[in-house]
């Protein structure tokens, strides 16, 4: 995945049209079960809908199933295959679509160096106005995946529970985003 800077909101006059295809085709079980209260809450916002998400992967053993969602194993030496967690979201030209990208772009900053706001081009290619909100450290922020040595890989993780937390949060306030 390439991040770029956010981009700026255009006009899409599919939005409507796209959200409700989008969601009709979603299936709550194929996602990562930490995260699905967080992708079904996107899905209740007026001014959102999910594209993509995972909850991120730590695979410390060439027999591990890459697609674990167990935390790092505390006998662990490294090194860690790590994928990375995020969530892609398309969002509406609109005041609280707005608000939403600002909040999401808030969350980037609880920790710069390893979580990362912006469009990627692969998303916007098919949904216009669509942005990523990411854990990955920043040297490897256009790699879907990096290798790191063990502690970098617990930091990770424990930036990945408190980012999935702050989102968790946030959709929470009901009326934040009219609903």
């Amino acid at each position: 995945m390439t991040l770029t800077e956010a981009r700026p909101f255009v006009s899409n006059p599919s939005y409507a049209q796209d959200r409700a295809d989008t969601i009709a085709k979603l299936i709550l079980q194929s996602i990562d079960k930490p995260i699905v209260d967080i992708v079904a809450r996107f899905c209740e916002l007026p001014c959102c809908f999910p594209l993509q998400s995972c909850f991120g992967h730590f695979v410390c053993d060439p027999e591990q199933d890459k697609y674990t969602l167990a935390p790092i194993p505390g006998g662990c030496k490294g090194p860690v295959r790590y994928r990375i967690a995020y969530i892609a979201l398309c969002i509406e030209q609109s005041d609280l679509g707005r608000m939403l990208r600002e909040a999401l772009a808030e969350i980037s900053k609880i920790d710069p160096t390893y979580i990362q706001f912006g469009s990627a081009d692969w998303f916007w290619e098919k949904c216009l106005n669509s942005y990523v909100l990411q854990v990955e450290p920043s040297k490897y922020r256009n790699r879907d995946e990096a290798i790191l040595d063990v502690s970098e890989a617990r930091q990770v993780q424990a930036v990945r529970d408190i980012f999935f937390n702050e989102l968790r949060q946030m959709v929470r306030v009901k009326d934040m985003f009219g609903q």
